[in-house]
């Protein structure tokens, strides 16, 4: 009974899930952590059209590969952290790695994860398992997405 007990009461006061600031540096531990293995780095935001099209996208592919590795940065300021945390629990992501931008001079960070991006979004870095990605600016296609994924998983 105690034990019970003490379960119910440790599950209620779970921590909720933790939104990891990306700033400087950021990307080299995103690619550390994954190195030697393929992944899916996304950016997006809460008032992109396209970004929500491919959160569910990304929500049906984990659901039927399930050892997919994804990252999700959100461009959001952290301030927007429940709203960003709500979005992915929509689309059945709250369980990912979760970041948000968290430096205001946006264009430093642009720099950093690709010298050629200006801030498009949705972008979407589909990494190999030796880091060379190709970019995807826009809503990702779902049978081409779906093809990279069976290739690398």
């Amino acid at each position: 009974m105690f034990f019970l007990l003490w379960a119910s009461i440790s599950f209620a006061h779970a921590a909720p899930p933790e939104l990891r600031p990306f700033g400087q540096g950021s990307m080299k531990e995103v690619a550390l952590a994954h190195a030697g293995k393929p992944f899916i780095l996304a950016f997006w935001s809460l008032n992109c059209v396209h970004c929500k099209s491919n959160l569910e996208l990304f929500g049906k592919l984990l659901k039927r590969h399930p050892e997919l590795s994804l990252v999700l940065v959100s461009t959001d300021a952290p301030e927007e952290r429940a709203a960003i945390l709500v979005t992915q629990e929509r689309y059945g992501l709250e369980k990912l790695q979760t970041w948000a931008f968290d430096d205001r001079f946006v264009e430093r960070l642009y720099f950093e994860i690709d010298r050629r991006w200006r801030g498009e979004l949705p972008r979407t870095y589909l990494y190999d398992a030796s880091h060379q990605a190709r970019t995807v600016t826009g809503k990702l296609d779902e049978a081409d997405t779906e093809r990279w994924v069976k290739n690398h998983y």
